[in-house]
């Protein structure tokens, strides 16, 4: 009989949900196609027994109750990553819980249910439990099947849409369709989830950024999700992000990406979406808003941008990749851009040049696992 492994926690979790106990199902992704995602790339995908991902929930539930009765954290005997992470959620409040790997309705709805529920008889009171799942997976799923992990206590999916685009998603493998989207999205709307859906900035590259960005637009106004996350590609050279087509990719310069991103926010229309853009390789971190108010607030960003002269547009590029600006305001503050004039000076950027230097920038920063 097969031995239960130990404790287990995936590689990645969204940002939003970085105070959350993460909760592994299965590992890695069941699709592992997709041309512009290397992080499960020759790692074999697998489920775990909803007995191992019950005993990961009882080690947690053990070492909590130790804290909170006092024991210090050098007293707690176990595997090291089960304790610190109990430690940490402890810490944290003990709000939120994560489902992971890449696509959690891979796992049998009944099986998951039950996960579910276990989770929320040892910890009533957790407010929220969320899991990444693929548009291809949910659309398969039978409604009740949706509404009764909702009932069991999911409360959010995180769902990659990435583009909105047929042309896209064919040419990156993304292993769905326009339609599948929608259907998807509305399939979670219509079981009571929240939805996040991300839109991957700069996929359409130089020639196919328009088309990515209205067809993304037309997805969203479709399903009008709770949240739209904003994402940026970033893959390193020599990466075929077409290699079915056999044609040549051409990262888009930050005046198409800002470009891309207006066309996306403008196309928005009869939606009540909250958006935010919570990773730092956004090019605009402080997209943050909702639908229909604030459109006007969230599209006057990239606007202001485009309209900025040459030597400003550099400053804030240069600025914002080496973690000196975050907001367009801080180009008011003589401080910060002085800093970021000496570092344009010293390594010879300038407004003809920058995007080239921004991108090698962020190619070795890729190169040395720095996210």
């Amino acid at each position: 009989m097969r031995a239960y492994a130990g404790f287990e926690q995936g590689p990645i979790r969204p940002p939003s949900e970085a105070e959350s106990l993460l909760i592994r199902v299965n590992r890695n992704c069941p699709w592992n196609r997709c041309t512009f995602c290397s992080l499960y790339k020759k790692r074999k995908f697998s489920i775990r027994p909803p007995v191992d991902v019950i005993r990961d929930i009882d080690s947690i539930h053990r070492f909590t109750e130790k804290i909170a009765a006092g024991e210090p954290l050098q007293s707690l005997v176990g595997n090291r990553q089960e304790v610190m992470a109990a430690w940490s959620w402890y810490c944290s409040g003990m709000e939120s819980v994560f489902l992971q790997d890449a696509d959690s309705l891979t796992y049998r709805p009944e099986h998951l249910a039950r996960i579910l529920r276990h989770l929320k008889e040892r910890f009533p009171e957790v407010k929220r439990i969320t899991c990444y799942a693929r548009s291809a997976s949910l659309a398969r799923t039978p409604d009740t099947a949706l509404r009764e992990l909702a009932a069991a206590g999911l409360n959010r999916i995180h769902v990659g849409m990435e583009t909105g685009s047929d042309t896209l998603l064919k040419l990156v493998q993304k292993g769905g369709s326009k339609k599948e989207q929608i259907v998807a999205g509305l399939k979670v709307k219509g079981a009571g989830l929240e939805l996040s859906e991300y839109f991957l900035a700069g996929l359409g590259g130089t020639e196919l950024s328009r088309e990515h960005a209205e067809e993304s637009a037309e997805v969203i106004n479709r399903v009008n999700p709770d949240f739209i996350r904003f994402r940026t590609l970033h893959i390193l050279e020599g990466v075929e992000l077409f290699p079915a087509s056999g044609g040549v990719f051409r990262f888009a310069p930050d005046l198409v990406l800002a470009r891309e991103i207006l066309t996306f926010l403008e196309g928005l229309d009869g939606i009540t979406s909250s958006v935010r853009s919570d990773h730092g390789y956004n090019l605009f971190q402080e997209l943050n808003g909702a639908f229909p108010g604030g459109k006007e607030r969230m599209t006057a960003v990239p606007r202001r941008f485009l309209e900025l002269e040459p030597e400003q547009r550099m400053l804030f590029q240069v600025g914002k990749r080496t973690g000196h600006l975050l907001r367009l305001d801080q180009l008011k503050e003589a401080e910060r851009v002085a800093a970021v004039r000496d570092i344009c000076l010293q390594n010879g950027v300038t407004p003809a040049n920058v995007d080239e230097r921004m991108h090698e920038l962020m190619q070795e920063r890729m190169r040395r696992g720095i996210f």
